[in-house]
């Protein structure tokens, strides 16, 4: 750490620094995930349910994903802050470059942990479900694990897919248990798992060289880019055909979600397409744009289609 970073993270007050960790994890980025947790809630919902006791259940579903999240990309900045560090990529991050100290991101981190596991004991409180508490530290350290992964396994990205993955299938369980299992949830899940894995393939076409030297794995690093290009293009084709099949198998799903099938797969080959023709310059566009309208999109037709 630099001495002119140390004294400024000496002199940032609490409230500086839980907005320097918001600004470095990217909040924003729970586009991804919160809709498909969002609709497997909505997905689950009892019909005789009244809509107060919905309401509540949604909110803490909202939060619980919030507070996962952020414990997720905490523990991912502290655990890569000496690769983040050497990387010019990432050297700018929080954690890596000293602005905020890993000994405060480790409370913060512990801090949303607590909290997590708070809202999931709500609903044993309040709903007499104790599935969420009972898995909340098993699904903290799953998340938490694809921090570690590229340190040994190639797979990093799948990791990484299935921990969003859990959304949906977390979000039932705390709603309706029951219906977790429901094929349509399962193939849900399946779309946000191999979804995310093929752009974070992508993703890391940026750091191929810096992995290869510092023996780091992922797919870019194993593969080349070319290769990994078209893994990412199987792993996206396979999402959409999982979320085809969820069209299919959920009855609540009708025409509203049908085409918002087939808006995500024309935008994931568009993604694909801004990346052949862009190279890494298109990557932003890719990455964040297009694949924020997938789930935002997706989401927000299934939601509607399942209260119709």
């Amino acid at each position: 750490m630099s001495t002119l970073a140390a004294q400024h993270a000496a002199d940032a007050g609490l409230g500086a620094r839980l907005r320097l960790a918001a600004t470095d994890i990217k909040l924003t980025h729970s586009v991804f995930a919160l809709p498909f947790a969002i609709l497997g809630a909505v997905l689950a919902r009892p019909l005789d349910e009244q809509w107060g006791v919905t309401v509540q259940k949604l909110t803490l579903v909202v939060a619980a994903m919030v507070l996962a999240r952020t414990w997720a990309m905490l523990v991912n900045r502290i655990a890569d802050a000496r690769i983040d560090a050497e990387n010019p990529r990432t050297a700018r991050r929080a954690v890596a470059s000293g602005r905020l100290p890993a000994q405060q991101a480790k409370v913060f981190a512990a801090a949303c942990a607590l909290l997590f596991v708070g809202v999931c004991a709500a609903f044993w409180f309040l709903f007499k479900n104790p599935w969420p508490v009972a898995l909340s530290v098993p699904v903290l350290a799953w998340l938490a694990l694809y921090s570690f992964a590229k340190r040994f396994t190639a797979a990093c990205h799948l990791l990484l897919g299935t921990a969003l993955a859990i959304s949906p299938i977390a979000a039932c369980l705390a709603v309706n248990p029951p219906h977790a299992l429901h094929p349509s949830i399962l193939l849900l899940a399946g779309f946000v798992a191999l979804w995310v894995a093929g752009f974070d393939v992508l993703y890391a076409l940026q750091d191929e060289a810096f992995d290869r030297a510092k023996g780091l794995h992922s797919i870019p690093a194993w593969l080349g880019a070319k290769r990994a290009a078209w893994v990412s293009r199987a792993m996206h084709a396979g999402a959409a055909a999982c979320l085809f099949l969820a069209w299919r198998f959920e009855p609540r799903f009708g025409p509203l979600f049908a085409a918002a099938v087939a808006i995500a797969a024309i935008l994931l080959v568009v993604e694909h397409l801004v990346l052949i023709r862009r190279g890494l310059a298109g990557l932003p566009m890719a990455f964040f744009t297009i694949n924020g309208c997938v789930s935002i999109a997706v989401g927000t037709a299934g939601v509607i289609d399942a209260l119709w």
